[in-house]
């Protein structure tokens, strides 16, 4: 049984340097899809944000109802020029708010593919 799997993707925003952490969910929503997922990007908001401000409250109400309908969250965790996670108080919360709501955390792309996979449900919509 095929099913459209909905991947939330969770990660930095404000910490490090804004720019490359949107471009990291834009480069890992469009793998996600060429997988045949199909993903929630939250950083899509910076681009409706330069156009159309809204209070921070107002993106995350708008995250957090994406991410209860959502089979799986992505959890990214990238590093600076160091070597160092660049810290991300938000996906944390994101990650809290999954596991109260039954969603299935994921830190990898290959781990996410390999349970789906497993379990059959990997769409096949994008192939």
């Amino acid at each position: 049984m095929n099913k459209e799997i909905r991947v939330y993707i969770a990660s930095p925003y404000t910490n490090g340097w804004m720019p490359s952490n949107v471009n990291l969910q834009l480069a890992t929503a469009d793998e996600l899809m060429d997988l045949g997922y199909f993903p929630y990007v939250p950083l899509l908001a910076h681009f409706q944000e330069m156009y159309n401000p809204r209070i921070e409250h107002d993106w995350l109400e708008l995250d957090f109802v994406w991410l209860k309908q959502c089979d799986a969250v992505l959890r990214l965790k990238p590093v600076d020029k160091n070597g160092v996670e660049i810290p991300s108080p938000g996906a944390d919360k994101e990650v809290a708010l999954a596991k109260e709501n039954d969603v299935i955390v994921f830190y990898s792309i290959e781990e996410l593919n390999d349970y789906f996979k497993a379990y059959g449900r990997q769409s096949t919509l994008w192939k």
